[in-house]
């Protein structure tokens, strides 16, 4: 299991564009892929854009990501820097 905290930094937040690719690039890992808003406590599978839209992620929220697997390294590592990025918005 990999753990990673990142905070969203995207001034609309994680909205359904940045959601979509999110959830995309989480896809494409073999690994379970959990996202945590550490606001709430609230946990979901985030290869679900629904679910992690349910989230309601804001600008400055931070969340913890966390794989299983055998690729969870790869895939904590990859997600962490897509939010860090800002999904090009920022």
């Amino acid at each position: 299991m990999e753990v990673r905290n990142v905070t969203i930094i995207n001034p609309t937040g994680l909205h359904a564009r940045p959601a979509s690719e999110f959830v995309k690039k989480a896809a494409s890992f073999k690994s379970t892929v959990m996202v945590k808003n550490l606001s709430t406590g609230r946990s979901v599978n985030a290869k679900s854009i629904v679910m992690l839209l349910t989230l309601a992620l804001t600008e400055g929220t931070e969340i913890e990501i966390t794989t299983t697997g055998a690729d969870e390294a790869e895939a904590a590592d990859t997600l962490k820097a897509m939010v860090e990025g800002g999904f090009g918005e920022v």
